[in-house]
């Protein structure tokens, strides 16, 4: 589903409650499948290792020496909506260990894109589907994607 299309259809019509879909501000594409939009992201990140190391003799310091790299899961949320991308790869991926770039776009208030980050090797680890209850909390769900980091 466009953005046009999610903008359009959060707008009220005929006195109705807004649609959830306008509060959506991350689109999560993998090439040639949009996976969907998204209120919520974490794992934005990239971070190094230390390494610490006496050096002998020397009791004064100790070294702090540049690691590996880490990257930390994206975890994507949002309510349920009826795009159906994220679910449709979540199930091919298990089909076969396909492993695409996922970029994550953030996005203005109407829509434009603002700024995009492109994660290497990426694949689903875990879906959370809609919990629910009968006192009419917000049903909701997530998508937590791992990859081998960050690329420009």
């Amino acid at each position: 589903m466009a953005y046009d299309t999610v903008a359009s259809a959060a707008k009220s019509t005929n006195g109705a409650s807004p649609n959830p879909l306008a509060n959506l501000r991350f689109r999560v594409e993998i090439p040639g499948v949009q996976i969907g939009h998204f209120a919520e992201c974490s794992g934005l990140a990239y971070e190094y290792e230390i390494l610490e190391y006496a050096e002998g003799g020397n009791n004064e310091l100790v070294h702090r020496l540049r690691g590996r790299a880490r990257y930390p899961n994206l975890v994507l949320g949002r309510g349920v909506t009826s795009e159906d991308g994220l679910l449709k790869w979540f199930f091919k991926y298990q089909k076969g260990p396909q492993r695409p770039t996922v970029t994550v776009t953030l996005l203005n208030d109407d829509g434009s894109d603002c700024r995009r980050f492109a994660f290497a090797s990426a694949f689903p680890i875990k879906w959370t589907g809609p919990n629910v209850d009968a006192g009419g909390g917000d049903a909701s769900e997530s998508l937590e994607i791992g990859h081998l980091g960050l690329v420009p």
